[in-house]
């Protein structure tokens, strides 16, 4: 056991075995001169010999005779076998000792020896074993991570591979390198991939041969602006039919003239050159509404709408809408009146009907909402456009405004029945706003249609500057409506164009007999608010007129053909405009004569030029196939020259979002 406590070498475990048999052997009695005589029962017990002094003799030395261990059985000199077999086995046992010692001594030594090894040997050793370890345990992740992302190990789990860009996104093929750089590439679908967009192919070009008249509502909505600059700044690049150029256009203000006399908006055109197409020309038409005084405004009830289903949580949700209404509250007065209505997977009434002037009972109702649970926002709609009809001010504005992501999943859920549902309540007079929120799951093509049924407007809160914008500084042109069912026709001479497309407005084209049926929905405007169009034309004299003006239908036999007369009275185009008054069933008739312009595009207004620079940003990120070799620098170049006065920004940060587009436009 001794050995074993020492760590010994086998050689002396060895050692110790021959030791032990040696002393076994010495212990055990081989013959009868060993022993004693046994006493026998009856004998009685005799005192012991005593040994005799030796007698010297001349005599042979005789056997040793047998005789009982004493103490002269202890003296140093071995008098028979057995003694000299102990002696030998007890210097065994000294030498196994002193081998064990000297064992002992020289694995301290070699444990000494193993100290004194440099310290970079160990810490080199630690290191290799450190990095063994490091490269079983990715080795096993990646083991891991190829059973659960289909996409192999090289790829995120939650990210598809990036695709290589095809020279089939881009309308010119393989083009030289300055051009495929600028080329916006469809967008990857990771970052949208659960985000619903309604899909708008992009209008071509019309010969005026064909058709010379182009019938649309307007649409003052703004949420794809904004929706863009979340993506951008979140370094995504925006899905194509994400891209509505008509909303992008539309966000901005173009200090459009207030309108004379009895008319509600002032009509604003105005032509000149193409920025992207030296051969074709744009024609500007602006729509500028009423702006209206604080006193002039009617009494306000408004009911909040509110998503608090469990898709709400998280930032730029819930807790931004929170702060977006809180400032709305602060703009109400005692002629008004505010309710809130939640939903999530069932409706209730938050707040009933409360004066507008309790700005603190209003905001400690807002700071109680929370999130959780499903969607069933139609049970929500239901029960808020109840609460406005109890509520409802003759004479004032009666709205709801729904704040959401769209994601509705309990109850009626689908597109069409949404729809259906607030179509069935415009016509009492009470009109839908909508607010979204939320990104990864956003339903964009339920909340634009939702709002276009419901005789509202639609934005997209993706800030709380934004939030500031639609509920502070453009609240009288949100809420209050001057004019309803606007549309607009434009009829172009054939003596002066061959071909024309609208850009924007791909879902609010209208037939042409819908222009003068009072019973078809189109657009509203809202007060102060200005709406901005684009035609792109082809002149008859342009390289292309005969390729793009070319008649695809047959000419009628009785059509009558164009004169000199219409050539001589300088007569590009008229537009025509129809609108109802907020409460009326008939509609009212404006026109307008545009004459052809030879200004270029310095003599252009800023309006005209910035206009024009957003439209071609709003191509660029569609990839469209008419924007030519126009790209983010040329883009960036032209607004430059427009930003004017630019009293709260918006202008600066469109330059910003340009730059954002040309850095993302790689993917």
């Amino acid at each position: 056991r001794r050995l074993v406590s020492m760590n010994a070498h086998p050689s002396q475990f060895a050692i110790a075995l021959l030791f032990g048999l040696l002393q076994a052997t010495a212990c055990q009695p081989e013959s009868p001169v060993n022993q004693l005589p046994a006493a026998s029962p009856g004998d009685e017990e005799q005192p012991a010999p005593q040994a005799l002094p030796a007698e010297p003799s001349t005599a042979e030395p005789s056997a040793p005779e047998a005789r009982p261990p004493s103490a002269a059985a202890e003296s140093n000199a071995p008098t028979s076998d057995v003694d000299a077999r102990a002696a030998a086995a007890k210097a065994a046992a000294l030498n196994a000792t002193a081998a064990a010692e000297a064992a002992k001594t020289k694995a301290a030594a070699v444990a000494a020896a193993r100290v004194s090894v440099p310290a970079k040997a160990s810490t080199r050793e630690k290191r290799r074993m450190r990095k063994r370890k490091s490269i079983d345990r990715l080795k096993s992740k990646r083991v891991e991570s190829t059973k659960r992302n289909p996409y192999g190990p090289s790829a995120r789990p939650h990210k598809r591979p990036r695709r290589a860009i095809s020279p089939e996104y881009s309308p010119y093929g393989h083009q030289p390198s300055r051009l495929r750089r600028h080329t916006v590439a469809p967008p990857a679908e990771v970052p949208t991939r659960r985000e619903r967009y309604a899909h708008t192919p992009e209008a071509d070009y019309k010969a005026v041969a064909d058709d010379p008249r182009s019938t649309f509502s307007i649409d003052v909505d703004t949420a794809s602006y904004s929706n863009i600059r979340r993506m951008l700044r979140r370094g995504q690049r925006p899905p194509v039919d994400a891209v509505r150029v008509e909303e992008l256009i539309n966000y901005f203000t173009y200090d459009y003239p207030q309108p004379d006399g009895d008319d509600p908006f002032a009509l604003i055109t105005e032509v000149g050159p193409a920025p992207w197409n030296a051969h074709h020309q744009l024609v500007h038409i602006g729509l500028q509404g009423r702006e209206l005084e604080v006193s002039q405004l009617p009494g306000r009830n408004l009911v909040l709408l509110l998503d608090v289903s469990g898709s709400m949580r998280g930032p730029g949700r819930l807790q931004l809408l929170k702060s977006a209404f809180g400032m709305l509250v602060d703009q109400l007065d005692r002629r008004d009146r505010l309710s809130i209505v939640v939903y999530a997977g069932s409706s209730g009434v938050h707040l009933e009907p409360t004066r507008g002037d309790e700005h603190e009972t209003i905001h400690q109702a807002l700071d109680r909402l929370e999130a959780g649970g499903s969607t069933n926002g139609a049970a929500g709609l239901d029960q808020a456009y109840a609460l406005a009809e109890r509520s409802f001010i003759e004479g004032g504005i009666n709205r709801v405004i729904l704040a959401s992501d769209g994601d509705f999943n309990v109850g009626r859920s689908s597109h069409d029945e949404m729809v259906q549902l607030v179509e069935s309540k415009r016509d009492k007079g009470i009109f839908l706003t909508v607010l979204g929120v939320g990104m990864g799951n956003y339903n964009d093509r339920t909340m634009e249609q939702m709002a276009d049924h419901g005789n509202g407007n639609y934005a997209y809160i993706d800030t709380i500057h934004e939030a500031r914008k639609v509920l502070v500084r453009e609240l009288t042109s949100t809420l209050v409506t001057i004019a309803k069912d606007t549309k607009l026709q434009v009829e172009f001479n054939p003596a002066c164009v061959a071909a024309f497309r609208l850009i924007g407005y791909e879902n609010r084209v209208l037939a042409h007999k819908d222009f003068a049926n009072d019973t078809k929905d189109a657009g509203d405007l809202g007060a102060g608010h200005s709406v901005t169009a684009l035609y792109e034309i082809v002149p008859l004299g342009a390289p292309d007129a005969a390729t793009l003006g070319a008649a695809h239908v047959a000419p009628l036999k009785y059509q009558p053909s164009t004169n000199a007369t219409a050539r001589a009275t300088g007569e590009l185009l008229t537009v025509k405009l129809r609108f109802k008054e907020p409460t009326g069933r008939t509609s009212k008739l404006l026109t307008d004569v545009v004459r052809t312009s030879e200004q270029s595009l310095a003599d252009t207004s800023q309006a005209y030029r910035f206009s024009a620079a957003v439209a071609g940003y709003g191509m660029r990120l569609r990839a469209s196939k008419h924007i030519g070799d126009f790209d983010f620098t040329d883009i960036r170049t032209l607004a430059r020259t427009a930003v004017g006065a630019d009293r709260f920004g918006d202008r600066a940060e469109f330059l910003e979002l340009v730059d954002a587009a040309f850095r993302h436009a790689h993917y």
